[in-house]
């Protein structure tokens, strides 16, 4: 049986992942998936910290895969480029992953903000070069001009984001599920809310029959989940309520599903890659000069897709 070792990361991206192990959707196809844990910190904002580029991309996703402890792992696709180029072992991008996350701007129930166009100069909690730090910029700058949105650096965990939002560190803040839902019980407010892909990354290690039986076990689990989400909202509520026992209250019935998407994985289009670097390079999230081939393993992405038909848009 081949083993690979993912970086286990939050229940928003990795559901699929968790019910294809739970399940023994991995092991029916003749693959081992060791799951390592990713670090946590406890910090929450730090509004002196505005510059991106000052913060290094790799901080949390693909940190263990930089000291050889992970062969794959998944994030936002706006992120893995900027880590793909970033890496010192050769990771990149080897197609879409099948969660399509939810990300939402929130603001406390004493907030004055009601609506995108007030958070201009106001200051925004997001984790810099991770899912929401990017949609925030995208989200807003259909608002407001690009010199009026101003964020700060945040916490890669939502948990902790939220918590410096509740003690008045920021204005608003980006969080995910089930922090999106928890917000909402307790009288938070959204502001905005969009979906964006995320891909995973591996080393050149991963070849491509492993990866093929993983998509295998992974569409698997899109299936069943997508038969009865409510069923797998169990995840969202359990994951870090070790930690986080206010996530007790929440129930199955408190989440909209209509936020939580699956879909079977995919090869990344290049019109859209293409599209997405450009945006990058002119928030200058990302150098120029970068080629298809620097940001993804073409190669292994075709043959682990085969016969998956991928639309423009």
């Amino acid at each position: 049986m081949k083993k690979i070792r993912v970086e286990d990361t939050s229940v928003f991206s990795s559901l699929p992942w968790w019910v294809a192990r739970d399940e023994g959707l991995f092991e029916e196809q003749g693959v081992d998936v060791e799951f390592i844990p990713l670090g946590r910190s406890k910090w929450g904002a730090n509004p002196a910290v505005t510059d991106w580029n000052t913060v290094s991309s790799n901080r949390g996703h693909a940190s263990l895969q930089e000291e050889n402890a992970a062969d794959l792992y998944w994030g936002c696709e706006w992120g893995n480029y900027r880590r793909s180029r970033d890496s010192d072992v050769g990771g990149r991008q080897v197609g879409r992953r099948a969660a399509m996350a939810c990300g939402a701007i929130i603001v406390p129930p004493w907030s004055d903000i009601y609506t995108p166009q007030q958070l201009a100069n106001r200051l925004i909690g997001v984790p810099f070069h991770a899912g929401t730090h990017y949609l925030c910029l995208q989200m807003l700058e259909g608002f407001l001009p690009r010199e009026a949105i101003n964020v700060c650096d945040a916490n890669g965990r939502a948990s902790e984001r939220f918590h410096a939002l509740m003690n008045h560190e920021v204005d608003a803040c980006t969080v995910v599920e089930p922090w999106i839902t928890y917000a909402e019980k307790i009288g938070c407010r959204i502001i905005t809310q969009g979906f964006y892909n995320g891909t995973e990354v591996a080393l050149d290690s991963v070849d491509a029959e492993t990866y093929s039986a993983i998509n295998r076990a992974i569409s698997e689990a899109v299936r069943r989940i997508n038969g009865d989400k409510r069923k797998y909202t169990s995840y969202y509520i359990n994951a870090e309520r070790d930690l986080h026992p206010e996530l007790g209250v929440l129930t199955p019935g408190d989440f909209n599903l209509t936020r939580l998407v699956f879909v079977e994985p995919t090869p990344i289009p290049e019109d859209q890659l293409k599209r997405t670097y450009e945006w990058m390079v002119s928030w200058n999230l990302i150098d120029e000069g970068q080629t298809v081939e620097d940001l993804v393993n073409t190669q292994l992405q075709a043959a682990s897709h085969s016969g998956v038909a991928v639309s423009d848009d």
